[in-house]
Parts: structure tokens; C-alpha cells; sequence
């Protein structure tokens, strides 16, 4: 019964002295270095010696949370999920009722803008105020589009 077991033994370790090889380097008139496991005209064959063989070392893995972390119940954790979800849903309702009514102050700043009067009486528009004026109207537009689909998203990593 061992006889196999011999010759698997005997088999494997003649495989590894056939992995050793040779090796040989040449330097050549430009000061070209070439190394070969077959030996070429001018080289000389490196002894190097036994391979040195370290172990990589052990990574201790550490754990996200520490063992001694309390841990809560299942309905605990549904309780403070469908509360989260409720003020998201609040606030996204809000959110969106920002949206309409920065729209609609868009909308009046673009057909009513200011007028001002000079000395004369007679009226006209400030341009530089205007454009100031409906950018920033814009810029409320975009922060609660934002803030609105930042709430989408947040909903939905819940379901």
C-alpha cells in the first residue's frame, strides 16, 4: 500500500530538480546584458545560490464592528426604517412644492421684470439687475431639483 505512495514522493521530487535551471548571462561589446538558461558563446554561468523563501505575513482581519456591539431586533430596525422612510417622504413632498413655487417666481421674474423710474418720470429696465436676478431664481430652480432627486435615491436604497 505505502509503494505508491514512494513513488509519488520519488516522482515529484525528481520534477522539482528538473525546475532548476541554469542560468546564464552575457555582457556584450555595448554593454548589453543578456541572460539565457542556455549558455551562449562569452557568457558565464551565475551560481546563485539557495532561494530564500519568506512566508508572507498574516493579516489580521479586523471586523467592521467590534464584538462587543449592541445588537437590535428585527422590529427595532423596521421600526427605525419606516420612520426614516416617512421623513423622507416628508421631506420630498416639501421639496417638490419648493420646486413649483421657485418655478413659478422664475417665471414671474422673466415676465414681470423690475421697472425703475429716472428723474423724468419715465421707466425703464436695469438689465445687469435682471439677468442677476434670474440667475439666482435659476439657481433655486436647480438646488431643489437636486435635493429632489437626491431624495429619490435615498428612497429608493430603502426598498
Amino acid at each position: 500500500m505505502m509503494k505508491p505512495h514512494y513513488l509519488l514522493v520519488f516522482l515529484c521530487a525528481g520534477y522539482v530538480s528538473w525546475a532548476q535551471a541554469e542560468i546564464y548571462k552575457k555582457v556584450d561589446a555595448d554593454g548589453h546584458v543578456t541572460y539565457s538558461s542556455t549558455p551562449i558563446k562569452g557568457s558565464k554561468k551565475l551560481d546563485l545560490g539557495p532561494l530564500t523563501i519568506v512566508p508572507s505575513p498574516v493579516h489580521v482581519r479586523n471586523n467592521a464592528t467590534p464584538s462587543d456591539f449592541l445588537k437590535v431586533d428585527s422590529d427595532t430596525q423596521k421600526n427605525r426604517d419606516n420612520l426614516r422612510r416617512k421623513i423622507l417622504e416628508e421631506e420630498l413632498s416639501t421639496e417638490q412644492k419648493l420646486v413649483e413655487e421657485a418655478r413659478q417666481n422664475l417665471m414671474n421674474g422673466k415676465e414681470h421684470p423690475e421697472i425703475l423710474k429716472d428723474k423724468d418720470g419715465k421707466g425703464y429696465r436695469n438689465a445687469v439687475k435682471y439677468e442677476e436676478n434670474i440667475k439666482a431664481l435659476q439657481g433655486q430652480v436647480t438646488l431643489h431639483q437636486k435635493n429632489v432627486e437626491a431624495l429619490k435615491t435615498e428612497l429608493l436604497k430603502l426598498k
